[in-house]
């Protein structure tokens, strides 16, 4: 899998980076050309002539100057490279990638890139769980980038736990897994449904929900890593990263969203509708702000177009259409008749509560119910990571037929 494939392996200042020589010729045995990026703290650790003679290339260690006098280096990798795998990743880099503090190399490289990234972290126990290393970490989660997260056992300073880095051969295999798995949604093409709609009552004010689009975007990120071709049909929603990938169509009503994926839909291998689209719109958009001159208002409302039925009705054998369904009482009764209404091949069930606040937060607890009556349970875990179960369980299903 990793035969001709361009890595970026970045060191950086751990007692780990001795394993970084490993790392680097299975790398290279698998048939990858390799190139690495050192921080000045890394090369106490380890030389940076044992890393040149394994990888064959030149170690880059600082910026290069141009012709012109500019800093080119960084941008030349970033742009040469098929991943970067930064490992040991030291907790001083990891803060420094999660917040874009550009003081080393290997962070402008990291900047660059537009290439997958995979962090191996390397550090004390008390250093990994402490509160600001886990908010990095879900950071540089839900950018897109893979954490290869720390095996269990005695650390350099004679402490037990969590924080040795994984060893070379399993952070090589997660690469190769990563893909292995990707060519199964090759050329796929897929749309994708994210955020709320808005839908107009005056100039000024609107009837909407507190979706925040994090699981859709999400998904959509997760399935262009994985090199499908997606069209990402988005209700506004405020600073979510988005794969430089995936085309995407910003609307803000149900019409506007019922409309676009009408067009889209007869040209996919599968559909994901994650929006939380309002169910009713006002009957009349009156112009200009409605002024507050008597005691009561009463807006008349009438249905919004219901997307995920119309798209199951136009449906062919070769298409997946997946839906979603947010409930505070009887989850699995309601998402199986949403699952037989709508044509689904599989809903993704939220259960609405005070300990699973779905809008807004970073993590969820979902469950998936198949078209052939089986129910998947998952624990609560980050967005990111429900991406990967529900894109898991797309191409399980587009494989299987």
């Amino acid at each position: 899998m990793l035969f001709r494939k361009k890595i970026i392996l970045g060191v950086t200042g751990s007692i780990a980076a001795y394993k970084s020589a490993l790392l680097t010729r299975l790398l290279v045995k698998a048939g990858a050309e390799v190139r690495v990026v050192m921080t000045d703290s890394a090369r106490s650790f380890i030389t940076p002539l044992t890393l040149h003679t394994l990888s064959k290339n030149k170690v880059n260690t600082s910026f290069t100057i141009g012709e012109q006098g500019e800093w080119v280096n960084h941008v030349e990798l970033g742009l040469w490279a098929d991943a970067m795998i930064i490992a040991p990743s030291s907790a001083n880099t990891l803060a420094h990638c999660a917040n874009g503090v550009c003081e080393s190399l290997m962070v402008a490289v990291y900047l660059s890139a537009r290439c997958p990234i995979f962090f191996a972290p390397a550090m004390d126990v008390d250093m990994w769980y402490h509160p600001s290393t886990q908010n990095n970490i879900q950071k540089l989660k839900s950018f897109g980038n893979h954490i290869i997260e720390p095996e269990s056992g005695e650390l350099a300073s004679g402490l037990v736990g969590e924080g040795r880095m994984s060893e070379p051969q399993e952070i090589v295999n997660r690469v190769e897994e990563y893909y292995s798995r990707n060519r199964l949604m090759k050329n796929k093409k897929v749309l994708l449904t994210a955020g709320p709609t808005r839908e107009p009552i005056d100039s000024v004010r609107y009837i909407s929900n507190y979706s925040s689009g994090k699981m859709g975007y999400a998904i959509a990120n997760e399935l262009a890593e994985r090199g499908a071709d997606v069209t990402l049909v988005s209700g506004p929603v405020s600073d979510l990263y988005v794969h430089p990938k995936i085309h995407v169509v910003k609307v803000d009503t149900a019409e506007a969203m019922h409309k676009e994926c009408l067009n889209y839909f007869p040209n996919v291998d599968a559909a994901i509708l994650s929006a939380a689209v309002a169910d009713y719109k006002p009957r009349e958009k009156f112009d200009g702000k409605l002024k507050k001159n008597a005691e009561e208002m009463q807006l008349d409302l009438s249905k919004t177009s219901d997307i995920l039925r119309d798209l199951g009705a136009q449906k062919n054998e070769n298409q997946f259409l997946v839906g979603f369904a947010l409930e505070t009482t009887d989850g699995r009764a309601n998402a199986e008749k949403k699952i037989k209404e709508k044509n689904l091949n599989f809903i993704v069930l939220n259960m609405l509560s005070n300990e699973n606040y779905v809008f807004g937060s970073d993590s969820n607890h979902v469950e998936i119910g198949t078209a052939d009556g089986r129910w998947l349970s998952f624990e609560p875990k980050s967005k990111t990571e429900i991406a990967v179960d529900i894109v898991d369980q797309l191409v399980e299903q587009m494989n299987h037929e």
